[in-house]
């Protein structure tokens, strides 16, 4: 098959194209710094390819907006929480990897709707709590950084649980997002000899989707970088969270 054929081969809508399209670029205003908006990009492309083929279709423009990132805001990064939080991810990722890869569909999709629900009250609690102490122990690194190990595996959804360790820690908003983009970056690395071996989601016909959608990422994110120099993005994360919420349940209950 050819570069057309492959594409012609997803049999999809104008509106699914828009959809996707409109993912996509959210994923570049999202690693460029803007936050909240992650787990929208998750919903949208669970409903137009399934939830488990999801992962694989956005992991590959997850590496290349991350790759963005850590161009951008290398020097911003914080090796030592990078260090702290990565072997507790990469068991929450096998563990995420052996549950996913022997469950059905039913069961991953409501799995992945769970997580997105849980991810919005984490949210809200982030952006709504009263009091800045958070626990900030080494049990405490091992339980987010497992939490975000297993959802980011299940379905790319660790945004929210690194933003709460971020929060806690009291990063700057530079460092913050500098220190993500590495970790997210590395994590993405490790998770896709899985995808394409294991879960077999991440085939050459989806890196071919994968390389029409390039260019919207990288729009997004310059888009995004100009934005996050000028913009408070309270409302509208509070927006997104509400938004992404409904999806989750929708996707529970479809």
């Amino acid at each position: 098959m050819n570069y057309l054929d492959i594409l012609q081969s997803y049999n999809l809508s104008w509106l699914q194209w828009a959809a996707i399209g409109l993912a996509v670029f959210l994923l570049g205003l999202s690693k460029a710094g803007i936050k909240g908006i992650g787990i929208i990009i998750v919903v949208i492309l669970a409903f137009v390819f399934g939830e488990k083929a999801s992962t694989g279709i956005l992991l590959p423009m997850l590496i290349c907006a991350d790759i963005l990132a850590v161009i951008y805001y290398n020097r911003h990064a914080q090796w030592n929480y990078i260090l702290k939080l990565l072997p507790m991810m990469i068991i929450g990722v096998l563990v995420g990897v052996w549950l996913g890869n022997d469950i059905s569909e039913a069961l991953f999709k409501k799995m992945m709707a769970i997580i997105i629900i849980g991810s919005v009250i984490l949210m809200f609690y982030s952006e709504n709590r009263k009091s800045n102490a958070v626990p900030k122990s080494r049990i405490f690194s091992w339980i987010m950084g497992f939490l975000a190990g297993f959802t980011t595996m299940i379905g790319n959804l660790a945004g929210p649980v690194a933003n709460i360790y971020f929060l806690a820690i009291r990063l700057p908003k530079n460092e913050f997002i500098g220190t993500a983009a590495w970790l997210f970056f590395i994590i993405n690395i490790f998770k896709l000899p899985f995808h394409i071996f294991v879960w077999k989601t991440v085939t050459t016909q989806t890196l071919v989707l994968n390389s029409v959608m390039v260019p919207v990422v990288i729009c997004g994110f310059l888009i995004g970088a100009a934005l996050i120099k000028v913009i408070s993005n309270v409302q509208y994360r509070r927006f997104i969270l509400i938004v992404t919420a409904v999806g989750g349940i929708i996707l529970l209950l479809r």
